[in-house]
């Protein structure tokens, strides 16, 4: 297998470890192959960022689950705005799940602000689907790293 393709069922299955609504090895392949994809990586997680002109959006950010709260999201985030910063960008926008109460800590905690919410967004097995919220944080930001 080439490096490439190892590098996109590691992508994989570490976010099949971290959500419940996976992405393929081929959903990594074609972001990867995308104009201004950044990937940051820690053995126990990754963010993806696309950029465009002057915005950056996080497309997911994976955080093994028994590697949470340990400043594995922090530090990745601190990267790749420092990246997405310098390849132009002046905003960073990122969708979180309205009930995913430990993302939305982390993200206050470092400066994103409320930009907007989409209704009923993420799709629950066991319940009814969940609105997304839309952040944005203002580059270039210092992000603390732990």
């Amino acid at each position: 297998m080439s490096e490439s393709g190892d590098v996109v069922e590691a992508l994989a299955a570490l976010h099949a470890e971290a959500f419940d609504a996976p992405w393929s090895t081929r959903a990594f392949a074609d972001l990867l192959a995308g104009p201004g994809v950044l990937l940051e990586v820690e053995r126990d997680g990754f963010v993806l960022v696309q950029v465009a002109a002057d915005d950056a959006e996080i497309l997911t950010l994976a955080v093994r689950p028994d590697a949470r709260r340990g400043g594995v999201a922090s530090r990745l985030l601190a990267a790749v705005t420092r990246r997405a910063a310098a390849a132009g960008a002046t905003r960073l926008f990122l969708e979180v799940a309205e009930d995913n109460g430990a993302a939305r800590a982390l993200y206050d905690r470092l400066g994103f602000e409320p930009a907007g919410r989409r209704p009923r967004y993420y799709a629950r097995p066991d319940g009814p689907a969940v609105d997304a919220l839309l952040l944005v944080l203002n580059l270039p930001a210092s992000l603390p790293t732990g």
